[in-house]
């Protein structure tokens, strides 16, 4: 099995064998589960498929979720996008296809959790917006995935992916590089400028606070994810440009982890701060636990 540990390591294996990120990683997965390609892809295809599903069914619906607090902004800015505009189709394609991810999650419907279920509207958002602006088959997208998973990989193996270990930059700020990344290789980009993308978008996200107003995956969680799709489309921009992140990808990864350790524990997923104990977070908070006892 090829071994690697860092996205250095990614990278510098995907060089000499003249692979790409997704290349590798599917190589990765055939060894790791002991099945053959075309299982693993069929595997990740499945999620693609659970993606677009999720997309269509968020687009479509003004279903308000339990609390009522999201749901029906996806609709809404699809409506908006018929007009012109200020950031253009591709952008407006990430914010709406994210945010409608994410109100499907809010409403208990079936996505996939890409890193985390916070943070599941970012990569399909940023993927299927670009794949729809470069034109890429399907099979290009299965590919984006599995190049994001492997920042992911990266990611979960010297930092976290969780919220509530380390803020909502590991969640978001994750997806985001993972996006990032996926979108580079889906524009023809190499395993270095994917990895330039990953540090570029994660480093901008760092130090990003978990704080869920009464203690659910809703507000801030769903409008962040339109603003991580596109976060993660400026990154891959840069990268595809030449543009390098100072901060190398791995080193870029360590401080999440440590910047991860240092917020308080009122900061990641507790609800014991930030958003959730303004004014208005702790009296939609008081009236939901009057009503469902939360």
């Amino acid at each position: 099995m090829n071994s690697f540990s860092t996205f250095s390591d990614l990278i510098a294996v995907a060089e000499q064998q003249q692979k790409s990120v997704a290349d590798m990683m599917v190589d990765y997965e055939v060894q790791k589960q002991q099945m053959n390609k075309e299982q693993v892809w069929q595997g990740m295809d499945g999620c693609l498929t659970v993606m677009m599903e999720a997309v269509q069914k968020g687009k479509n619906s003004r279903e308000k979720s339990v609390s009522g607090m999201v749901g029906g902004n996806a609709a809404r800015f699809g409506d908006y996008m018929k007009g012109s505009g200020i950031l253009g189709p591709t952008a407006q394609k990430a914010m709406c296809y994210a945010l409608a991810v994410s109100e499907v999650n809010a409403a208990m419907g079936r996505i996939v959790a890409s890193p985390t279920a916070g943070s599941c509207g970012i990569l399909p958002g940023a993927i299927l917006a670009a794949g729809e602006a470069l034109s890429c088959t399907r099979e290009q997208l299965v590919a984006g995935l599995f190049t994001a998973a492997g920042v992911g990989l990266v990611i979960n193996e010297h930092a976290s992916l969780a919220g509530a270990l380390g803020g909502c930059q590991a969640e978001c700020g994750s997806a985001a590089a993972m996006a990032a990344a996926a979108v580079v290789e889906m524009a023809g980009g190499t395993p270095r400028q994917a990895g330039q993308a990953l540090a570029l978008a994660f480093k901008n996200l760092l130090g990003l606070v978990c704080d869920p107003v009464a203690g659910l995956v809703e507000v801030p969680c769903v409008k962040r994810n339109a603003f991580g799709a596109v976060h993660a489309l400026v990154a891959a921009e840069m990268a595809l440009s030449g543009i390098e992140s100072v901060i190398p990808p791995d080193e870029v990864i360590t401080a999440s982890y440590e910047i991860g350790c240092l917020l308080p524990k009122s900061l990641r997923e507790t609800s014991e701060a930030g958003l959730a104990k303004t004014p208005t977070g702790q009296a939609i908070e008081a009236k939901l636990h009057g009503q469902n006892s939360l």
